[in-house]
């Protein structure tokens, strides 16, 4: 039971890998999409209302320019000035579509004007005063309509909704105004408005179109964007699985011919007398180290491609970190030793794991031979265990501590990736591939803990892993 929850755990985690990279890709292209939808309702929106409302600016101009442009010809023939002569000989007059239309004198007086209601005549001739337009001058107002305004069956136009004293409504208004000349002299001032407020109920209308067909393009972008991540994830999990495949299967062959090889070297090397070449001598001895360090590489990546597929299973007991952390650190002293190290274990009583020991072990021997092999000679190198008493899931919390090169903070995310060196010069001299923390966090992985690093360039760097004491099981 125990091993099926295993493979299955283990199933989940690599397809929650892809899942979240599924739907990642899904987010990008849906945001994408969406995008380029916004910016386009955003364009297609701003181009009507400048439209339109150029259009109503455009109309109302022409009205006063015309009007204007007649009563100043009727001046110059007749040689006066009355609005009430104007009007009964249809030179002047409002239209269809207007909401007042005055005639004031230079001080300001209503001499001539028509409106929807004479109750709106005060609050417009309040919009009017002490304007003096200039160059067919526009201006936007509100106005507040209620029945009390009008009479019976007068309503603003583009309102079907009765007016009542419990029901006002608020209009918006364009209006445009322009001086009446005689000669040189300013004999009065012509002003228009126009109800506009239907413009603005269109406008209003269109973002709700908008916005309905936004929620129905997202939720199509948002099945494409699926379909699109999903096609694209097929030759990403091919090619994941052909690399995983290929990494056992060519670690697993080359295991055997590197075994052989080592066998044959130990074999020349008994052979070897006192009168054998100095040269020879050193000959096998790089050769041995090389062939040595191609067996743990190939070994490592055995040990990373198994811990990607389902099958890779822990060997699960019960034993006390701290003494088997203790015969990590004093075969590790010889190392530190020869480096004039300082390598201490500090921890206070046992602590107790259910974990797979070996695995555990493993994990210690990476990070105390990465943290002897970067820290300079007479430095220190600090192993600590202590329990996370704050933690309800109870963590084993494994410190090491060096006083080494250090980490730059931009590399420090990515220590973990596999192959990855930050001084890749160093590394060569010293000796590694890049898939010691690798492996060290498919470890910490397996038993469902977390790993990371601090560090300052020069000042060495803290490996702090937590890990559960007790297994999960189902």
């Amino acid at each position: 039971m125990r091993d099926k929850w295993k493979a299955w755990r283990r199933r989940r985690t690599e397809g929650d890998i892809f899942q979240r990279t599924q739907s990642r890709l899904t987010l990008v292209y849906s945001g994408l999409l969406m995008l380029f939808l916004v910016i386009f309702i955003v364009i297609v929106y701003a181009l009507l209302y400048f439209i339109i409302l150029n259009d109503q600016e455009r109309e109302v101009r022409a009205i006063v320019d015309q009007e204007v442009r007649l009563i100043e010809e009727s001046i110059k023939q007749t040689l006066v000035f009355d609005p009430r002569v104007l009007e009964l000989q249809g030179i002047i007059g409002p239209s269809q579509d207007e909401l007042f239309h005055y005639i004031l004198n230079p001080a300001g007086q209503l001499i001539q004007g028509t409106d929807i209601g004479r109750g709106l005549r005060p609050q417009l001739m309040d919009l009017l005063k002490g304007w003096v337009p200039v160059n067919n001058e526009l201006r936007y107002e509100k106005l507040k309509l209620s029945k009390e305004r009008f009479g019976v069956g007068r309503f603003p136009r583009g309102y079907n909704v009765p007016l009542n004293p419990d029901n006002t409504q608020e209009i918006r208004l364009l209006s445009s105004g322009k001086p009446i000349m005689q000669g040189n002299k300013r004999v009065g001032f012509l002003y228009v408005g126009k109800n506009i407020s239907y413009n603005y109920e269109l406008f209003n209308w269109l973002l709700y179109i908008f916005g309905g067909l936004a929620l129905l393009f997202f939720g199509l972008a948002l099945y494409m964007s699926h379909m699109m991540s999903k096609r694209a994830m097929v030759p990403i999990v091919q090619s994941y699985t052909r690399q995983r495949e290929f990494v056992s299967d060519a670690s697993h062959e080359l295991r055997t011919p590197l075994s052989v090889m080592l066998s044959s070297i130990d074999s020349l090397e008994m052979e070897q007398t006192a009168n054998t070449d100095p040269f020879s001598r050193k000959l096998l001895v790089n050769m041995k180290d090389e062939v040595k360090r191609m067996a743990k590489l190939v070994s490592d990546l055995l040990l990373l491609a198994r811990s990607d597929t389902p099958e890779y299973k822990l060997q699960v007991d019960t034993f006390d970190v701290h003494a088997q952390s203790e015969i990590v650190v004093q075969s590790m002293k010889a190392i530190a030793a020869s480096k004039q190290i300082d390598l201490q274990l500090e921890a206070e009583g046992p602590f107790e794991m259910e974990g797979d020991v070996e695995r555990i072990k493993q994990l210690l021997y990476i990070l105390l031979d990465n943290a002897v092999k970067y820290t300079p000679s007479g430095g220190q190198v600090r192993l600590l265990l202590s329990m996370d008493a704050n933690d309800s899931n109870r963590k084993l919390v494994m410190v090491v501590e060096d006083t080494g090169i250090g980490i730059a903070e931009e590399e420090q995310k990515q220590v973990f990736h596999r192959f990855y060196r930050a001084d890749k010069s160093r590394s060569r001299q010293i000796g590694g591939h890049g898939l010691g923390l690798a492996i060290a966090k498919s470890i910490v992985d397996a038993h469902h803990g977390t790993i990371g690093v601090s560090s300052s360039l020069g000042e060495g760097s803290t490996f702090t892993v937590a890990l559960p004491i007790a297994r999960r099981h189902v």
